[in-house]
């Protein structure tokens, strides 16, 4: 039998309510200690993709840190509604650098 992973979002429910429209499942959060013991619970599951949004990820980047040399789950960073605060795109960066030994999407800034 073939496992048929899963993609979720965790965030604040006014951020991630949209995402349930595109078939994901959503997990309304209202702090950084439930998206914490959230994001556990998904990694320990059929999830191999986690986006979170950059306020949840903002106070629990120890925690997704764990799972980052995993090849699943991926955990990826979202704006909420209330913005970008660029942690996303911080996290392309370096994944980027890593990838190739060299920051070429920004040039070094």
């Amino acid at each position: 039998m073939k496992l048929m992973y899963r993609i979720g979002v965790i965030g604040d429910s006014d951020s991630i309510c949209g995402y349930a429209a595109l078939g994901l499942d959503i997990f309304p959060v209202s702090d950084t200690s439930e998206a914490s013991q959230t994001l556990k619970k998904l990694c320990a599951g059929d999830f191999a993709i986690i986006y979170i949004t950059e306020q949840m990820v903002k106070g629990i980047e120890s925690e997704i840190d764990r799972y980052s040399s995993q090849r699943i789950p991926a955990i990826i960073p979202i704006p909420g509604a209330g913005g970008s605060l660029g942690i996303g795109m911080d996290s392309v960066r370096k994944s980027v650098e890593k990838a190739v030994g060299s920051d070429i999407l920004f040039g070094g800034k």
